[in-house]
């Protein structure tokens, strides 16, 4: 069998950097072309440097002919490149910023939403796929299961912390080492754009909107996603963790955890840890990944092995740190 050819627009910022790191590994995937309309000609490890050695690839401002294309551009612009650039009907695309997690027609294409413990099937099939926002892959993979019983009516808290390259690659005054280093800061309290998401599979999943309070915090550190989630619930601590397990029986990256988590359980791999309390009739649960791999990079691949019917473990059984 042929490997696929990929190619990623957008080529210089942090998702693609992660990207990168896992196709160059790939063993079903050559990349063909990495673009950037700014660096064209320039050497891919001159812009991440810890591909130094690895890679020989230089940016291009020329798509090819892919077999598959990941879109790591900023959020609004992936609408825009597929309007300007000639894209085959026969390349599958798998769009890693907002613009179709929501609003999923475009032209020809219709994007089914890449969370894969939820649409497995669907992406399967699929010719184009829209990433999940890493804020709301982490939530959603918290409260997927009970949404799938309708068990729940209350509305849902989270509070959750995100590291810096959850910003993006771009400076700005929050994302400085002189601001984040020892500080944390509330930012888009309610009003985050991946409640978006999260309120469309809500609805797709119960057929009835519920309220999510959610308070994003930014935090001293460079990646991982750490997600504080309660409801109000009934059911006994032993029936929720049978749910949980149940629902994930046959997801290779979501684990829950007896014992209480931390976020470095989860920095540089695809897997989503989940730990579940009970607290005077509310359901506390924890759910952590890493940002810039389950939530993003990662998870892309994740879809992309489906849609080529490989492994969804391939190319994504990455080390893990302890320290």
């Amino acid at each position: 069998m042929a490997r696929i050819k990929a190619a990623i627009a957008g080529g210089t910022g942090y998702t693609a950097g992660e990207l990168l790191r896992i196709l160059i590994n790939h063993p079903e995937v050559e990349i063909c072309s990495v673009l950037s309309t700014t660096s064209a000609g320039q050497s891919v490890a001159s812009v991440h440097r810890d591909l130094f050695g690895e890679t020989e690839l230089k940016f291009t401002d020329k798509t090819g002919n892919p077999n598959v294309l990941f879109l790591c551009l900023g959020h609004g612009l992936s609408r825009e490149f597929l309007t300007n650039n000639e894209i085959s009907d026969n390349c599958k695309i798998i769009d890693l910023g907002n613009d179709f997690r929501v609003d999923s027609n475009f032209r020809k294409r219709d994007f089914v939403y890449g969370l894969c413990d939820l649409n497995r099937k669907k992406i399967e099939r699929a010719d184009s796929v829209a990433n999940p926002g890493c804020f709301a892959n982490a939530i959603q993979l918290g409260i997927l299961p009970m949404l799938s019983k309708k068990l729940i009516d209350d509305d849902i808290h989270v509070t959750a912390i995100t590291g810096s390259t959850g910003a993006g690659k771009k400076p700005s005054e929050t994302g400085h080492f002189s601001y984040r280093e020892s500080n944390i800061s509330v930012y888009k309290p309610f009003t985050h754009q991946h409640l978006d998401e999260i309120n469309k599979t809500i609805k797709s999943m119960t057929g009835s909107p519920i309220q999510v309070n959610f308070v994003p915090v930014r935090g001293d550190f460079t990646r991982g996603i750490f997600a504080s989630i309660y409801t109000e619930c009934d059911i006994a601590l032993k029936d929720v963790i049978e749910l949980y397990h149940a629902y994930y029986e046959k997801s290779p990256f979501v684990f829950i955890s007896d014992e209480p988590i931390s976020l470095k359980e989860v920095i540089n791999t695809n897997k989503c840890l989940i730990h579940l309390e009970l607290h005077n009739g509310y359901l506390h649960i924890t759910s952590i990944i890493d940002n810039l791999v389950k939530g993003a990079s990662g998870q892309a691949v994740e879809n992309m092995n489906l849609m080529f019917s490989l492994d969804e473990t391939t190319g994504l059984k990455l080390k893990s740190i302890a320290f």
